[in-house]
């Protein structure tokens, strides 16, 4: 099958990796793509909202499957896109429609569904510009910490984690007066504070049925011990230890059955993943955010660990038959190290020449936010390479990982050398 992956990033490079190893793979594209994609598949210069482009690609290629990485053109609607055109409503895809995507797309939207199918979730309400006072009061009320979400997409940075009742009211009013995060704060949700340990938890619908995924465990913040500001990860772990079976089946039971569930109620044909953030309270699973796609750096340890042919789960998605297709998953550890640009995630150069990673023998390269610049690879993102140690045992996957993100180099390089510590330490 000609298949297209849409996306520039690790995630996309993991998938084209394993879509590469399919049987029932004939040609491979990725749009845009990045160095690494470029050595397994043809990289097509077209950005991943360029709807038009994109539908072009797949009529002059015969693309007979789409694979939607990112969550912006779910949101933007990419599949009723192609569901509007003749010429194009036949070719199967993996990714919601834009209505299913609100569960990424919309804070808002994605609250009121847990409250409306009894998921457990923090307790939260929604404040506008027209309603800033209301919000102001509403914040005099809550326990500190709180949480201030844009209800939008506001890539990864749209959630402060308030520690005053002056920051939180003064983040309330930059978000909503100020456009703090454009577009995406005109909402926004105030959420009371959960302690606990998060997991994420990636599920694959085709509507009716699915098939649980390997959940992982990422580090979203750049400095060591979780200091230091957001990122999009700077890597991930599976399995996890405290995601036992006990806790799975609650999540099972309390999370994902209400969530297909709801779907369907909601006239939802949900085709595609479904990663559930999830926090660890107390021993039950609370809901922290749905997203519309897998995770990245999660699925640079959650696809090494499906030993299933990945593109016939993709295709059994696409077509509502993911009953028929087997699933099995390695009881391997997997580790991945992300490593950065200097300054990330703030301002970083772009174009530094990287070397080393040729001399990595014992763990998967994944690359993220590189390009070609002739022969030479070189650094065109904050995130640059993600490094996936596989073993039999924790601390040799983070030994191999780690082992990795040391011998890649380039100008101002930096990775997180605690990744994983404290599950070996649980």
């Amino acid at each position: 099958m000609n298949t297209l992956i849409l996306g520039s990033g690790g995630r996309e490079h993991a998938f084209a990796w394993r879509i590469a190893q399919s049987p029932l793979c004939d040609k491979l594209f990725v749009a845009p793509g990045n160095a690494g994609t470029a050595q397994i598949a043809t990289n097509l210069p077209i950005g991943y909202n360029d709807f038009e482009k994109i539908a072009e690609a797949v009529i002059s290629n015969n693309i007979e499957l789409v694979i939607v990485g990112p969550e912006e053109p779910l949101v933007k609607g990419i599949r009723d896109y192609f569901q509007s055109r003749e010429d194009l409503k036949h070719i199967l895809m993996v990714g919601p429609d834009s209505h299913g995507a609100m569960l990424e797309g919309s804070k808002d939207f994605s609250k009121n569904f847990m409250v409306k199918y009894g998921i457990p979730t923090a307790k939260s309400a929604t404040f506008t510009k027209d309603t800033l006072q209301e919000g102001m009061q509403y914040l005099e009320s809550q326990k500190l910490p709180i949480v201030l979400k844009a209800d939008g997409l506001a890539a990864g940075k749209g959630v402060i984690i308030a520690l005053t009742l002056d920051e939180a009211q003064t983040t309330l009013s930059e978000m909503l007066v100020d456009a703090k995060f454009g577009d995406a704060s005109s909402k926004v949700v105030i959420e009371e504070f959960l302690t606990g340990i998060e997991l994420s938890v990636f599920v694959l619908t085709d509507g009716n049925s699915y098939k649980i995924l390997p959940e992982a465990k990422d580090y979203k913040r750049i400095g060591e011990g979780d200091t230091g500001l957001n990122t999009g990860g700077m890597g991930a772990v599976s399995p996890v230890p405290f995601a036992n079976e006990k806790f799975m089946q609650a999540v099972e039971n309390d999370v994902i059955i209400p969530t297909i569930e709801g779907l369907k109620k909601e006239g939802i044909k949900y085709n595609g993943f479904i990663f559930i953030g999830l926090m660890n309270h107390e021993g039950e699973p609370q809901v922290i955010e749905y997203n519309a796609r897998m995770g990245d750096p999660e699925t640079e340890v959650v696809l090494p660990r499906i030993e299933s042919d990945i593109l016939a789960l993709m295709i059994a998605t696409a077509k509502g038959e993911l009953h028929e297709v087997d699933f099995v998953v390695s009881k391997q550890h997997a580790v991945t190290t992300v490593v950065v640009a200097g300054g990330y995630p703030g301002d970083y150069k772009k174009g530094d020449v990287i070397v080393g990673y040729d001399s990595v023998k014992d763990a998967t390269i994944f690359h993220a936010g590189t390009k070609l610049d002739g022969d030479l690879v070189v650094t065109n993102g904050g995130r640059v390479m993600v490094l996936t140690g596989m073993s039999n045992t924790l601390e040799r996957a983070i030994q191999k990982s780690q082992k990795a993100a040391q011998d890649v180099l380039f100008e101002g390089k930096y990775y997180r050398k605690d990744i994983g510590l404290d599950v070996l330490r649980y």
